[in-house]
Formats: structure tokens, C-alpha cells, sequence
């Protein structure tokens, strides 16, 4: 019974942990969006800088995922952990006493690498730490409490900045990081990946390829599509991410090894995850706009009033994680994007200069519902697609994949936004956000049809993982 206790009390605590410091690095993706104009009045800077404090923290970030992923692997997942829970801790402290709009945009790109090593571990934690029986319940609560902060990033920031404070959307994180590093030395198993080498070439081929396209695809709708950096970022990261799978495909001991994307299981999601981030970061960023622009509310009321849409993980995550455990993944994450590509059709075929927020809700529930459904099926589907010791990498590319599509999606749909509307009034907002959305649903439509590419059962999840293996000893426990 005290064995049976003391791994009830392990999972407890993984769950814990692991889930406050995914909601720390999902958090300050979008946080500091509503407090710009406060924090420009306090420390200067012009609009391009201002536009860095965001993107210097998506870009590291982003880019650097996957590496963070391949050092816990190599060098122990809780150590590194430790290490980057520690970076972003300290940095989100110095970005809170930033005096100057320079340093706080140090501060920001430093609190991307701290979570870019952090965050892909949480899920590899977890999932060594759970049963596998109970792991659909358990990624249900990570995915609903990282789908919170994805929803009260824009609501946490903007209510800190007008009633507080713009300092504090950093100081927040500085008490739960100190609270986290002893419990998480003292209540997280140590585990390794493959134990093979760093792929340094791999690794700056990936990192530099994400960082060029990432790059122009958080500036391009700033300065231009044409403008030469942006133009150099997309064309040379495309050419450095081909590269990279070219190489991957030839190297012994590659960072991302190719024979993962045989698996249905392994490809499907990560297609289904790349598409879902591009229909809903892109919505999300032009409907609260909407809120604000065009119907009035302040940063406040409109984060109040997404709720029902980015705020239904936390309800519906962990039901759709224990539905997992019994039926699969895949119907579940399947009727979760198509019904966020319904909700995302119902809120385009509704918005109006004057539409009412009664009409706007059951769109906003829809999408919720959709969304809630598919985070913890998704995450589980990811990690049980490849072997337990490439778990890490897993992660750390379906998160990379994640955040490509968000900057994506925000760029596509600023573009068409654009292209069909603008910010002259309240009509050619609404003109321009109509086929945005459209767009949007279509996206994410295309999602759920890439979802229904995973295998059906646990079975063939099992399978599609083993293929992935290369050939191995008799005596490999996995092999035999």
C-alpha cells in the first residue's frame, strides 16, 4: 500500500509541476500583447520595438524547442528542467525591473530559451511519471491548464496592466518559478532519452531554418512581405529546414530521426497540430481586436467575453483525456477540430459593426468545446507514436510545429485581413475579418481530415510505433 501511495503521490505532484510550468511558458506567449501601450508610455521606444518585446520572445523560443528537447534527452530531463525553469525565472525578473525598452527585450528573448528547454520536458515528465493507464486524464489537466493560459494571456494581461501594474505580468512568474525548483528537484524522477550524442549539425541546421521562417513570419506583416529581411528569413530557413531532412535522413544518430514520420500516428498529429495553431492563433488574434476596435470593450471585458471560447479547455480537457483512454485519441481529436472549424464558420457568417455578444456565443462555445477536445488526446497521441527514449524530441518537435503554425497563422490571416479590409472603419474591419475566418475554419477543417490519418486504436498505435524503431538486438527490451 505505501508503494501503491508513494506512486499516487509522485504522479500528484508530476502533474502539478509540470502543468504550473507549462502555463508559466504558454502564458507569456500572448501576456504582454495587451500591456504595449503601457509599457511604451513608461519606457519610449517606437512601434517596431514595441513589436519586439513579443517576437524576441517567440523567436527564441520557437527556434529552439527542439534543441532544448535533445539536451534533456542527452543530459537528463529533470536537470535540464531545472536549468531552464531557473533561466526563465530569473529573466522574467529582469524583464519586470527593465528600465529601458531595450532591456526588456533582452529579457523577453533570454525568458524564450529558458522556456524552449522547459516546456518540451513537461510533457516528457509527465508521461514517465503516469501510469499509462491514466496518462488520457492526466494530459487532459496539462492540456486544460496550458489551453488557460493560452485563454487568459490577453485577460491576465491586459487586468494586471490597467489595475496594477505592467511589471507585474513578469513578476508573476518569478514566485511560482522559486516555488517550483525544490519541488521539482525533490519530486521528479530523472530520466534520459537514447543516450546517443548531440547532433550539433542537425541542430544548427533546425535551429537556423526555424529561425529564418520564423522570423519572417512574425515581421512580415510589420514591414512589409517584400522588405529583404523578411524575403532572406523565409527563403533561406526553407532552404535550411530542407537541409536538415536531408541530412537527418543520412545521419546515424540525427536530433529528429525521419523514420518517426512513418508513423500514421506520429505524422497525422503533427500535421492535425501545425493546422489546428494556424486556424485558432490567427482568430484569436483579429476577434479580440474585434472586441476591442469594433465593439468597444476594453482589454479586460473582451478577455472576459472570449471565455467561453479559449477558457472551455479547462472544463472539457479532462473529459476529453479520460474519453481517450477509452475510445483512442483520434475520434476525439478529430470531432474536436471539426467542431472548432464549425465555430469558427458560425462566427464568421455573424460578425457585424453591431452584432451582439448573445449572437457571438454559441460560436464562442463551440470553438471552446472544440478546442478543449483536443488538446489532451493530441498531446497523448504524440507521445505514445514513438518509443518511451524519443519521447523528448517528440515533444519538442510537435511544440516547435505548434508555434510555427501559430506565427503562421497570424501572418496568413493578417494578409488576408488586409488585403480585404483593414482599420479605416468599423465595415471594412468586419470586410476583412469575414474571409479571415472563413479561412481560419477552412484550416482547421483540414486538421480534423489529417486527424482521421491516425490509426484507430491502441493497437495500431502500437504498431505504427514499433515501425518506427530502427532494427535492434534480440536482447533491446523494446525489440524483444
Amino acid at each position: 500500500m505505501s508503494e501503491q501511495t508513494a506512486r499516487r503521490g509522485g504522479t500528484v505532484w508530476a502533474l502539478v509541476i509540470t502543468s504550473v510550468a507549462g502555463f508559466m511558458a504558454a502564458l507569456d506567449n500572448l501576456v504582454v500583447t495587451t500591456a504595449l501601450p503601457s509599457i511604451r508610455k513608461d519606457l519610449g521606444g517606437a512601434l517596431d520595438d514595441l513589436e519586439w518585446t513579443v517576437s524576441a520572445y517567440t523567436l527564441t523560443f520557437a527556434v529552439l524547442l527542439m534543441f532544448g528537447a535533445a539536451l534533456g534527452d542527452r543530459f537528463g530531463r529533470r536537470r535540464l528542467f531545472l536549468v531552464g525553469l531557473t533561466i526563465f525565472t530569473g529573466a522574467s525578473a529582469a524583464a519586470a525591473m527593465s528600465t529601458g525598452i531595450d532591456a526588456l527585450i533582452a529579457a523577453r528573448a533570454v525568458q524564450g530559451v529558458g522556456a524552449a528547454i522547459m516546456m518540451p520536458l513537461t510533457l516528457t515528465l509527465l508521461t514517465a511519471a503516469v501510469p499509462a493507464a491514466r496518462r488520457g486524464m492526466a494530459y487532459g489537466i496539462w492540456g486544460a491548464v496550458n489551453g488557460l493560459a493560452v485563454a487568459s494571456g490577453p485577460l491576465i494581461g491586459g487586468s494586471l496592466t490597467e489595475h496594477v501594474s505592467w511589471h507585474w505580468i513578469f513578476w508573476l512568474n518569478v514566485p511560482l518559478g522559486i516555488a517550483l525548483l525544490p519541488l521539482a528537484r525533490l519530486r521528479l524522477a530523472e530520466s534520459h532519452g537514447t543516450g546517443a550524442p548531440l547532433d550539433i549539425p542537425g541542430t544548427l541546421l533546425a535551429s537556423s531554418g526555424l529561425f529564418g521562417i520564423v522570423y519572417g513570419l512574425v515581421r512580415g506583416p510589420a514591414v512589409g512581405w517584400t522588405a529583404p529581411l523578411v524575403l532572406t528569413g523565409l527563403f533561406a530557413g526553407t532552404a535550411l529546414l530542407t537541409a536538415f531532412v536531408l541530412y537527418s535522413l543520412r545521419a546515424k544518430n540525427p536530433m529528429l530521426p525521419m523514420r518517426l514520420f512513418r508513423s500514421r500516428a506520429f505524422s497525422g498529429i503533427n500535421a492535425a497540430s501545425l493546422l489546428m495553431f494556424l486556424g485558432m492563433f490567427g482568430s484569436i488574434f483579429l476577434l479580440s481586436q474585434f472586441m476591442q476596435g469594433v465593439l468597444g470593450y476594453s482589454p479586460t471585458e473582451a478577455g472576459l467575453r472570449m471565455l467561453p471560447w479559449t477558457g472551455m479547455p479547462m472544463l472539457v480537457a479532462p473529459v476529453a483525456g479520460i474519453l481517450s483512454d477509452r475510445i483512442g485519441g483520434r475520434p476525439v481529436v478529430a470531432a474536436g477540430l471539426f467542431l472548432q472549424a464549425a465555430g469558427l464558420g458560425w462566427m464568421a457568417s455573424v460578425v457585424d459593426p453591431g452584432v451582439s455578444y448573445a449572437a457571438q456565443l454559441p460560436a464562442l462555445i463551440i470553438s471552446g468545446v472544440g478546442m478543449g477536445l483536443f488538446f489532451a488526446p493530441a498531446a497523448n497521441l504524440v507521445m505514445s507514436s514513438v518509443r518511451a527514449t524519443e519521447q523528448g524530441i517528440a515533444s519538442g518537435a510537435n511544440n516547435a510545429l505548434r508555434e510555427v503554425g501559430g506565427a503562421l497563422g497570424i501572418a496568413i490571416m493578417s494578409s488576408i485581413f488586409s488585403s480585404q479590409g483593414g482599420y479605416e472603419s468599423a465595415q471594412t474591419f468586419v470586410d476583412g475579418l469575414q474571409p479571415a475566418l472563413v479561412t481560419g475554419a477552412a484550416v482547421v477543417a483540414v486538421a480534423g481530415a489529417a486527424a482521421l490519418l491516425i490509426p484507430r486504436n491502441r493497437a495500431a498505435l502500437s504498431t505504427a510505433a514499433s515501425s518506427t524503431e530502427e532494427p535492434t538486438p534480440a536482447l533491446d527490451p523494446i525489440a524483444g
